[in-house]
């Protein structure tokens, strides 16, 4: 019997399929890797607009997240949005059950509109409590300026900010440099070494970018669990996200989803 490789994701549902749950789960398998899932927030949304969020009861994200790791032992994590402090602060004491699994963060708190996600305090329990636990952190630029105190406009800015950020612990930080102007750059840094990887791409101009944050790092999360080195799983997981994006297809009217199947 062939052991399939597992990778859990803790995030939200977005019911458009695009990003959150859905979009790591369609990586995952993508990617050949088994993927279980523990819901923090149900959204409804569709490519033009987030209609209404819930963020879901501690006793329901406790009895998934246990029920899973009973049974379904993940070989690494992928974590996206929480909702609230409350929810961070669980997850936290809920990722202590497990020894040894490679968790990758993908800080989301900011809207493509700009808007602030989650609170300062939720910000603040995120610094604090989750990223000393992370392998490795996955900011875009709206969410390092949050954590790095620092405006990005360049490659220098990401290089300054990144000593900031690494001060909260991380392992490993992923800095994705696509909402710069001209073509994207993506810089790996790790702790105690500093820039280890810069990753230039070409830029691809499309609307069809909803969840390329969510599919980035949950490709990270997929590589990690077959076992891939850090270096190679962000080498590989940028390659897929660029492919993906490249192949999407028109759904819906407004921002929409990459292909994430374009492999198979």
């Amino acid at each position: 019997m062939i052991k399939n490789n597992i990778a859990m994701t803790i995030a939200g549902s977005d019911s458009g399929a695009g990003a959150g749950i859905q979009a790591d789960l369609k990586t995952f398998a993508s990617l050949g890797v088994y993927g279980t899932c523990v819901i923090t927030v149900v959204t409804a949304q569709n490519t033009l607009e987030v209609k209404d969020v819930e963020i879901l009861s501690n006793e329901i994200i406790t009895n998934q997240f246990e029920t899973l790791i009973n049974d379904i032992y993940p070989d690494s994590v992928k974590i996206g949005m929480l909702g609230n402090p409350e929810v961070v602060v669980l997850i936290s004491k809920l990722l202590s059950q497990i020894n040894n699994v490679p968790i990758v963060l993908d800080p989301v708190m900011i809207a493509k509109s700009g808007d602030q996600l989650i609170s300062d305090d939720a910000i603040s329990k995120l610094k604090n409590n989750l990223i000393p636990l992370c392998r490795i952190l996955t900011p875009n630029i709206p969410e390092a300026e949050v954590l790095s105190g620092i405006k990005i406009t360049n490659r220098d800015d990401m290089i300054a900010a990144s000593t900031n950020i690494l001060k909260l612990g991380p392992e490993y930080l992923l800095l994705k440099g696509g909402h710069l102007t001209g073509d994207p750059i993506d810089i790996l840094f790790e702790q105690g070494q500093g820039m280890i990887l810069e990753l230039p791409q070409k830029r691809i101009h499309t609307k069809n970018t909803h969840g390329t944050g969510c599919t980035f790092s949950s490709a990270i999360a997929a590589e990690l669990a077959k076992g891939v080195d850090i270096k190679n799983s962000v080498i590989n997981s940028q390659k897929y996200v660029y492919s993906a994006i490249k192949s999407s297809v028109e759904i819906g009217k407004g921002h929409g989803p990459l292909n994430h199947f374009f492999n198979i």
